[in-house]
């Protein structure tokens, strides 16, 4: 069979194409997939992209008996529908795991289930047609027959001898434990008061602007596929999709244009998005699939789902002596691919008590498999929980000691000048500024004012409070994060810089765009470094054919690792201009300067010389003018990865000042403040409106944001009338300062800034909640904080 296509019209990455090329590869099943009204789709047609729906289980755990198909097959516009059978042919299972998380496990999961559906919106099958519409059409006249089996919903029972197990050759639902035992917790207990209480934190998920999308393109003559995909890791989807679909890396190409936000959501591999992939590689054409918003809340990964029983010690004089926690999650019925769902249980064990400087502390985390969607990464990962058993548990040691929230912070966050030093999981910490950061934070709020108020309001029976959360942050990790587990993600960042013929600079990088400012960020680097205007510098980046390798935007290592790369290569670059024209102008390098696009001489003031767009032409078309043994070369490429700390360690803390109705349960959110260190600032305004944003998403968890499953399995809410998220008009003006600690890793000193609003916003308002409800001997450790929450813990419903 041979296909013929039309030749492509070449586009800038800047030119955002909705168009989509590539051709396709013949498989041997194709003739009997492609089979509609008895008839086989016509060569011309091959070339059409086509797109795909998935027909998902109904059921959060049933075998697949029967799928009958014929009907659907006969439909107009279909053009094939492909079981997991048959599609596991083209595409291999994998297993969410890494070496480093011992004892990590998980069944091998496939693109499309094969013979069992173990969570309600699981792919069964995929039907491909001409269009969205008639792939739906057709889906509803697919049968399947299918046999229903006891589902394990919840996380408390998972690991009992009576609950079925999900996957019976892994031996029982337990998929990760991790146990931690630092310094002597049962002697510092015994020697002081202590407090305990369990923390719930309901399960969520990130709601992007933009649900998940992807258009794959087989191209047969070049053995080649195309994923165009809304990704933060273009390297990661290639080396993933290569090696699942049995291809060389040099032959996928990855395309990421902006992306309409990501929060984590968009870092991982979904089962259908590979499907897609073998799809365009079995069927020989263009596949494109975009999630609903229905089936982004049964498929987007979920997060936070935790049941977490803490402890903390606490002397009268206020000093805190330990702390323990026992921390229970479910994950759904697969360990996340490639970055494993085991993560956010590690990190909240890494980062309970992490502001305090007590040496006690020990911990457990269990890590279960359930029958609800997977659950993986999401903005902060494990921040929050780990934030608010923290926090919640010494803002309870105060009160039972009679304590000001703020003075037994005062006594007991690690000092400004202790550093580097490490907490007693083994974090290393090169320097935080906990003491600066809660003074500024005080003077911004005036909180003592503030305390005035609130009781004079008390006794005109309003009840408002003040919450103060503390916490520290995970950035720009290095290749300890995933290498060191053998997940292919990388953990540098590239960015190659050229002066082009006109005197403008191309930039291309390996960071990516999910409307954090990555571009600007890119571009204001470039720009500064070479004295040119920032509308000269072109930046380019999602495209794994014109950008360095690299691991991409998450976990907030934009700035910190692909910003130095941008600074050295334009300091590389810099040279090499400057060596040029110290060359053509009988000068020396150190003798002149680039400002405003143009050579200027450093001695008399930045007298200009030669304009860029000058030495331009003369290198690149008259290059036989330049005198001999001057080889210019106006590129240069530099990748940046962090080797003395595995991360770089951001600090910060957050206050709110709320009002609770004592008679509808409601909150109204007052103000909040936000104190946060991460390093060198670049752009204050991309920074504070990227922890303006990170609030938000913390008080949607704190106030609104759940996923509810019944007893079976079913996701109840999965739409945005019943799963609500925070809208404009709820939310508390959000006032930003700053500490800055520059990380001496880089020359740049940036850490990071996009999860800091996240990690310690919920904290806050739980705190703040606790302690406009202090009076009335109310104490709430649950969130969302939703009337009937409260109204409960009021013991007024």
């Amino acid at each position: 069979m041979t296909v013929t296509r039309a030749p492509a019209e070449t586009l800038s990455v800047l030119d955002r194409p909705n168009s989509y090329i590539g051709k396709t590869v013949p498989r041997p099943n194709l003739d009997r997939l492609l089979q509609g009204r008895g008839q086989y789709v016509s060569d011309l047609e091959l070339p059409r992209m086509a797109h795909v729906v998935f027909l998902r289980s109904p059921y959060a755990h049933a075998r697949i008996v029967a799928i009958d198909a014929d009907a659907a097959r006969r439909m107009s516009g279909v053009i094939a529908i492909v079981t997991g059978r048959e599609l596991e042919g083209v595409i291999a299972p994998w297993v969410g795991v890494l070496s480093h998380l011992k004892g990590l496990k998980s069944a091998p999961q496939h693109a499309i289930a094969v013979d069992r559906a173990c969570w309600q919106g699981e792919a069964v099958a995929a039907i491909v047609a001409t269009s969205r519409a008639a792939a739906e059409d057709a889906m509803e006249h697919v049968a399947v027959e299918y046999e229903e089996l006891e589902a394990v919903t919840d996380m408390r029972t998972a690991l009992d001898p009576a609950t079925p197990v999900i996957h019976a050759a892994l031996g029982d639902n337990l998929a990760f434990e991790r146990i931690l035992d630092a310094g002597d917790v049962d002697h510092a207990l015994s020697d002081s008061e202590v407090v305990e209480a369990e923390f719930v934190f309901a399960r969520h998920t990130g709601v992007t602007l933009e649900p998940r999308a992807v258009v794959a393109d087989w191209n047969a003559a070049e053995a080649r596929l195309t994923i165009y995909q809304g990704t933060q890791a273009p390297h990661m989807v290639q080396n993933i999709a290569a090696l699942h679909l049995g291809l060389r890396e040099a032959q996928v190409r990855v395309v990421c244009k902006d992306v309409g936000g990501s929060f984590g959501i968009k870092v991982h591999i979904y089962a259908d998005e590979m499907a897609t992939y073998a799809l365009s590689k079995l069927l020989r054409r263009p596949i494109k699939f975009v999630a609903d918003r229905v089936e982004s809340f049964n498929t987007d990964i979920h997060a936070r789902d935790h049941r977490c029983r803490g402890r903390i010690g606490v002397r009268p004089d206020g000093t805190i002596t330990a702390f323990e926690i026992d921390d229970l999650t479910g994950i759904g019925p697969y360990s996340m691919y490639p970055r494993t769902s085991a993560i956010e249980a590690n990190q909240v064990v890494n980062l309970v008590g992490g502001p305090y400087a007590t040496a006690n502390y020990r911990a457990r985390a269990r890590v279960v498999f359930q029958n609800k969607n997977v659950m993986c990464q999401y903005r902060a990962v494990g921040h929050p929980i780990a934030c608010s058993v923290t926090e919640g548990l010494v803002d309870l040691a105060a009160a039972k000691i009679g304590m000001d929230p703020v003075e037994i912070r005062r006594r007991n966050l690690i000092g400004d000048d202790a550093y580097p030093c490490a907490s007693p999981s083994g974090m290393k910490f090169e320097q935080l500024s906990h003491h600066a950061s809660l003074a500024k934070l005080l003077q911004m709020m005036d909180y003592d004012a503030l305390r005035a108020q609130q009781a004079g309001l008390r006794a005109r029976n309003i009840h408002r409070g003040i919450g103060i959360a503390s916490f520290i942050e995970v950035t720009n990790p290095s290749a300890a994060f995933y290498g060191v587990g053998g997940a292919k993600i990388s953990s540098q960042d590239g960015v190659a810089v050229r002066l082009d013929a006109q005197g403008s600079v191309i930039c291309q990088t390996s960071i990516t765009e999910q409307g954090q400012g990555s571009e600007s960020l890119t571009a204001q680097i470039v720009g500064s470094v070479l004295g040119v205007s920032m509308d000269r510098v072109r930046v380019i980046l999602g495209d794994t054919d014109n950008t360095p390798y690299g691991g991409g935007t998450w976990a907030s290592r934009g700035a910190g690792i692909g910003g130095e790369a941008a600074l050295q290569a334009a300091k590389a670059l810099r040279q090499n201009i400057l060596n040029v024209a110290a060359a053509i102008l009988q000068s020396t390098p150190a003798g002149l300067d680039i400002v405003n696009d143009s050579i200027v001489n450093v001695d008399d003031g930045g007298t200009p010389r030669i304009e860029l767009s000058e030495l331009a032409r003369i290198v690149y078309f008259r290059p036989d003018t330049l005198p001999p043994g001057v080889q210019p070369e106006l590129m240069a490429t530099r990748h940046f990865v962090p080797r003395q700390f595995p991360f770089a360690f951001t600090n910060g803390v957050q206050a709110s000042w709320l009002e609770v109705d004592i008679e509808t349960g409601f909150v109204t959110l007052l103000k909040h403040w936000v104190v946060e260190d991460c390093g060198t600032i670049i752009n204050p305004q991309l920074v504070d409106e990227q922890i303006r944003g990170g609030v938000v998403q913390g008080l949607g968890a704190a106030l609104f944001e759940k996923c509810i499953y019944d007893e079976r399995g079913q996701l109840t809410n999965a739409n945005m009338a019943d799963y609500l998220v925070p809208m404009s008009g709820e939310m508390p003006d959000i006032e930003v300062g700053h500490v800055v600690s520059p990380t001496q890793e880089s020359e740049l000193g940036a850490k990071g800034a996009g999860e800091a609003g996240t990690a310690g916003a919920a904290a806050a308002v739980a705190n703040a909640v606790n302690d406009a409800l202090r009076p009335l001997g109310a104490t709430i450790t649950e969130i969302p904080l939703t009337p009937q929450v409260i109204l409960t813990a009021l013991e007024r419903i």
